[in-house]
């Protein structure tokens, strides 16, 4: 059974810090190209960052550059990111996507909710 559970979320001031994770299962992690996307209320969904199987190419989105960072663990099938200097835009809910290279494989988490706000 494939299930991807993401964890981290929460509420957090201004120019605070959060570090998302989501755990996989069920799957061939490491065969996966990790992303994370977030949706506010009201918006479509966003993607927010990207990595590569190996963990060795990453790419953000330009409204988190320099702020968000996407890494991943394969021993632990685990992707993270952490997000720092948040601000109120970056309210959401953060989904965790993994995806095959032929995109003949989609998996998407429950996603955490992420709150910043004083």
């Amino acid at each position: 059974q494939v299930q991807l559970v993401e964890s981290g979320g929460g509420l957090v001031q201004p120019g605070g810090s959060l570090r998302l994770s989501c755990a996989a299962s069920g799957f061939t992690f490491s065969s996966y190209t990790m992303y994370w996307y977030r949706q506010a209320p009201g918006k479509e969904r966003e993607l927010v960052a990207v990595i590569t199987r190996s963990g060795g190419s990453t790419n953000s989105g330009d409204s988190v550059k320099g702020r968000f960072t996407i890494s991943r663990d394969n021993t632990k099938n685990t992707v993270y990111m952490q997000m720092n200097s948040l601000k109120p835009e970056d309210t959401a809910v953060y989904y965790c996507n993994a995806r095959t290279i032929a995109n003949t494989r989609n998996y998407w988490g429950q996603g955490t909710q992420v709150t910043v706000s004083l």
